[in-house]
């Protein structure tokens, strides 16, 4: 069903309109607003509403979490293609001050780093990565939360082959 939608809209346009109308990420209350042709970019909004309040008026840090959270894994994915496997590792989230105001983020990777994880897999067949992302306000100029993501990756023959061996 991707590969269909993918010929008729786009990658692009297939992440993102796939992500906004997931419940999993619907739920997160952001919303993915543009997305580069390569998939290299993507930019979030986050809106403050009475959805992601808490307590004390400013947005829900599990709502800052979640809106981050699923992008820089499913956008590696389809960075690298089919010959990597690509998982969540482990995550950490770092509030800076409370969110009263719409928040942003940019996800981006740069094809100097899509090409040392290449290099990197090729090297030692499975590495593992750190991506930072701040969800900031509309100019930039405030970071209201950062999230430091690991994420491990491998070459597909090579992460097959070590599950089969770790069953026996």
């Amino acid at each position: 069903m991707t590969k269909i939608g993918s010929k008729l809209m786009g990658w692009d346009k297939l992440f993102k309109y796939g992500f906004n109308l997931s419940p999993m990420y619907r739920r997160s209350t952001a919303r993915i607003i543009d997305t580069s042709k390569d998939l290299a970019k993507v930019t979030i909004k986050l809106p403050i509403s009475y959805k992601n309040r808490n307590y004390v008026s400013s947005i829900f840090g599990g709502s800052m979490f979640s809106a981050v959270d699923p992008i820089p894994m499913v956008q590696l994915i389809n960075i690298l293609g089919e010959d990597y496997v690509v998982w969540d590792k482990s995550a950490e989230i770092f509030f800076k001050r409370p969110a009263r105001e719409n928040l942003y983020a940019d996800f981006e990777f740069t094809l100097e780093e899509v090409n040392e994880i290449k290099a990197g897999v090729i090297q030692k067949e499975e590495i593992e990565i750190i991506k930072i992302t701040q969800l900031t306000n509309k100019a930039k100029d405030k970071v209201f939360c950062e999230v430091r993501k690991t994420i491990y990756i491998a070459d597909k023959n090579f992460y097959k082959e070590k599950r089969k061996n770790s069953k026996k």
